[in-house]
């Protein structure tokens, strides 16, 4: 019994004198088939290319990739009643293998009834021509026969009773049978009133022409009989358009030429009679409904089609790791006229047309709202046929159920134009959001997002990277507060930020634990604040006035961004303090000292003096001296003890001694020496930079190498050549440096250590370090330059 076939796998329909058969490609998802046309004398013979072209078939695909079957009426195995009823009967197999074994067969028979033939009929498919002509002339006499044969020499060797056909193409006339026609790829034959003739697209006796601007393929041909009585001559002349398609970015237009040349003899008797456009086998009754422009006029037939229209099929489509859109639609284009030469002739096109791929890049638009703290992002338009499969956040992969459970918000969102978008919902504060200080008191939240689709009916997968950022002012500068004891200074600031946005320093040094310890200041924090105890004698600390028996001392530190070192804000505590015997060692060389003199029998402290006998105390009283001077004056020496310089001095008494005239000298005062030393670091590091436009867009690298100068006028004073050595260390340790004149490669805010050194033991000597640039050339008047230091 044969099979029944699946409810819905077949539609068939009969338009004009087409057979249309569509299968549905769901009911064949990993299937193969075959289609075979039953020949009533032979059986089934198995479609293919050859025969589809030769016989009048055409086996593709709609833009819904549903396979669809057309056959002329006029084709080889179709049973003909009277040129009005037609039957076809195809067998559809499938099976499971490539190898088609085990395949079932299902039985389909076509009909069709068509009646209103036209004089002549064409018909231009995708795979091959057809002319079909009628052939219902009048009997014409023996005579007139003869005269025909003597004025066309090439009928008078046309066998008797057999049709024959005369090609003419560029390379001259050829006349064949019917049979050799056949081995050529033509089919002809002739029914109970017309003839036809099938030809294959650009065959040896084709030719192609430009008409209007529209390149046609033409086969021009004469069929031939002759009987005792009669010579029978037919134009079996056919031409068909092989391109005229154009597209611009949001249209496709479709041009055929509104007369062909070799179709009509006499143009001035053409008249166009009906012109209809179809999109698969339904004729559009008013295609403007559908936003297509039909126009025409005595040189074109032009179809303009939106890109996207109904009818058609829009699909995305990945080239190139590009996305893009395609759009396909399957046209039908018939044109009747009349001219003197033929009554009326039917004119139909059958047209695929696919646009090429059109690219269109993905936009990620930020909806982000600063206040709520969450970045809103859609990203699109992507037609129906694109989905989101995963997702990467700050370059770690999630799947959607993954993306879902750790916090994301993903859903997809329709546009107005049909197509749609994903939206991505990620809170500022999530893990994966990367995070930087910015300006004074900002916050640059960026989002990195990889996106991954699957795109189009094969499902290629597609990758889009994308990066949202949001600046918002989200931090708050701390603000400190001061205060002083007896003997220490006090400064409270919140931890909130410390060393994440910012560092403290004091003055070009980070404060940290060791610097902390080295000066002997005391840290403690809570929960929310640092508390730094500062000793008043302890290192950085600031006089600001030191008199007899009070100093007014101030304690600096500045906020500074951890990145860029700027200077944010100055910290600052000032207090006045009674003091009665102190020694301050000042950076710029000037020694302070309240001395308490305790002596039994008190002496008088206005005699009291330094080294240099003319260095006498700015204040005294009964107690106490205040002595203020320069460590190059009053005696001072100096020494070098390991990384440290020590400058000394010595406070004394001058004795008073009663007049005499011999020795010993007798004196009342008791002998008072105090020892003074100050200890200065014989190397200091400067934490200084210098910035060059944005960062961001730098070189990648830059390099250099470090060029000194001494000063022309330091040497005029000292007459002598200093000994003098710049270096640059490989780190802050300073313990490794590189080769002089080597060129070093750094990246942008990557720190360079820089040493200079005055090899001098003679205490006369000192180094300042005066200036200090960055420029493009060793040339030190290159310009422009970047300073660190001016003016030391």
């Amino acid at each position: 019994a044969p099979y029944v076939l699946p409810p819905g796998f077949v539609e068939s329909s009969c338009r004009s004198r087409i057979f249309w058969m569509k299968l549905n490609k769901l009911l064949l998802q990993g299937k193969f088939f075959q289609l075979e046309i039953y020949d009533p004398y032979s059986g089934p013979v198995l479609l293919d290319e050859s025969l589809a072209s030769r016989c009048g078939y055409v086996l593709s695909e709609d833009v819904w990739g549903n396979p669809v079957f057309r056959a002329s009426v006029l084709g080889c195995h179709v049973a003909n009643e009277a040129d009005e009823l037609f039957s076809l009967t195809v067998n559809i197999k499938i099976s499971s293998f490539p190898s088609m074994r085990a395949a079932v067969t299902y039985t389909y028979p076509m009909y069709c009834s068509y009646t209103s033939w036209a004089s002549r009929e064409i018909v231009c498919e995708e795979n091959y021509m057809e002319v079909s002509v009628k052939t219902d002339v009048p009997a014409v006499s023996n005579d007139y026969t003869v005269a025909w044969m003597s004025a066309l020499p090439e009928t008078q060797n046309v066998a008797y009773q057999q049709w024959q056909l005369m090609f003419v193409s560029p390379s001259g006339r050829k006349r064949i049978t019917v049979s050799d026609a056949v081995k050529l790829g033509y089919s002809f034959n002739n029914t109970l009133s017309r003839v036809y003739l099938r030809a294959p697209y650009h065959s040896n006796e084709s030719d192609v022409s430009m008409v209007s601007g529209v390149n046609m393929n033409m086969v021009t041909s004469t069929s031939m009989y002759r009987q005792r009585w009669l010579l029978l001559l037919i134009d079996t002349t056919v031409s068909c358009p092989v391109d005229g398609i154009s597209f611009t970015d949001t249209t496709l237009t479709w041009t055929v030429p509104t007369v062909i040349p070799t179709l009509v003899v006499q143009e001035s008797t053409f008249l166009s009679k009906s012109i209809a456009v179809g999109v698969d086998d339904q004729v559009i009754v008013n295609p403007e409904e559908m936003n297509y422009s039909l126009e025409h006029n005595e040189t074109h037939i032009r179809i303009t089609i939106p890109i996207g229209a109904e009818g058609g099929k829009l699909e995305s489509s990945i080239s190139g790791g590009v996305y893009g859109v395609i759009y396909s639609i399957d046209l039908c284009l018939e044109h009747l006229w009349t001219d003197a030469g033929w009554q009326t002739t039917k004119y139909t096109v059958i047209k695929s047309i696919t646009t090429p791929f059109m690219p269109k890049i993905p936009t990620v638009i930020n909806n982000t709202v600063p206040e709520e703290r969450l970045f809103n992002i859609a990203f699109g338009h992507f037609l129906p046929d694109v989905s989101l499969v995963a997702i990467a956040v700050g370059n770690v992969p999630f799947t959607l159920r993954e993306a879902q459970q750790h916090g994301f918000r993903i859903y997809e969102t329709p546009f107005s134009n049909g197509t749609k978008g994903f939206i991505l919902e990620v809170s500022f504060d999530d893990p994966y959001v990367l995070k930087e200080y910015v300006n004074r008191n900002e916050t640059k939240y960026t989002l990195l997002v990889n996106y991954t689709l699957s795109v189009g009916p094969e499902m290629t997968l597609y990758y889009h990277p994308a990066e949202v950022e949001c600046v918002i002012a989200d931090i708050e500068i701390p603000e400190a507060v001061g205060d002083c004891d007896e003997e220490n200074l006090y400064l409270t600031l919140p931890t909130f930020g410390l060393h994440q946005y910012w560092d403290l320093y004091l003055g070009n040094k980070l404060l940290n634990r060791h610097l902390a310890l080295t000066n002997g200041y005391l840290a403690a924090t809570n929960s929310t604040h640092l508390i730094l105890q500062i000793p008043l004698f302890a290192g950085g600390v600031i006089y600001e006035e030191v008199s007899f028996q009070k100093i007014k001392a101030r304690f600096d530190v500045a906020l500074r961004k951890v990145r860029t070192m700027e200077t944010l804000q100055m910290f600052s505590v000032s207090c006045s303090f009674n003091s009665s015997a102190f020694i301050i060692c000042h950076p710029d060389g000037t020694i302070m000292i309240s001395a308490q003199m305790k002596t039994v029998p008190a002496i008088d402290m206005s005699k009291t003096k330094l080294r240099d006998s003319s260095c006498k105390p700015r204040e005294y009283n009964e107690a106490h001296a205040f002595f203020k001077f320069h460590v190059t004056t009053c005696g001072t020496s100096v020494r070098f003890e390991g990384d440290h310089i020590i400058y000394e001095n010595e406070i004394s008494y001058e004795k008073e001694t009663l007049p005499g005239q011999s020795i010993p000298t007798i004196t009342r005062d008791p002998d008072y020496r105090l020892t003074v030393l100050c200890y200065y670091q014989a190397k200091e590091t400067l934490v200084l930079s210098a910035l060059s436009g944005d960062p961001a867009t730098s070189s990648p690298f830059g390099s250099g190498t470090m060029v000194p100068q001494s000063n022309p006028a330091a040497y005029r004073r000292v007459r002598q050549a200093l000994n003098v050595v710049s270096r640059v260390s490989k780190d802050e340790s300073f313990m490794e440096f590189y080769e002089p004149s080597m060129a070093i490669l750094k990246q942008p805010m990557e720190p360079v250590f820089l040493e200079v050194e005055l090899k001098e033991e003679s205490p006369n000597a000192e180094l300042y370090l005066e200036n200090c640039w960055v420029a493009r050339s060793p040339d030190l008047n290159s310009t422009p330059k970047w300073n660190i230091t001016v003016d030391g």
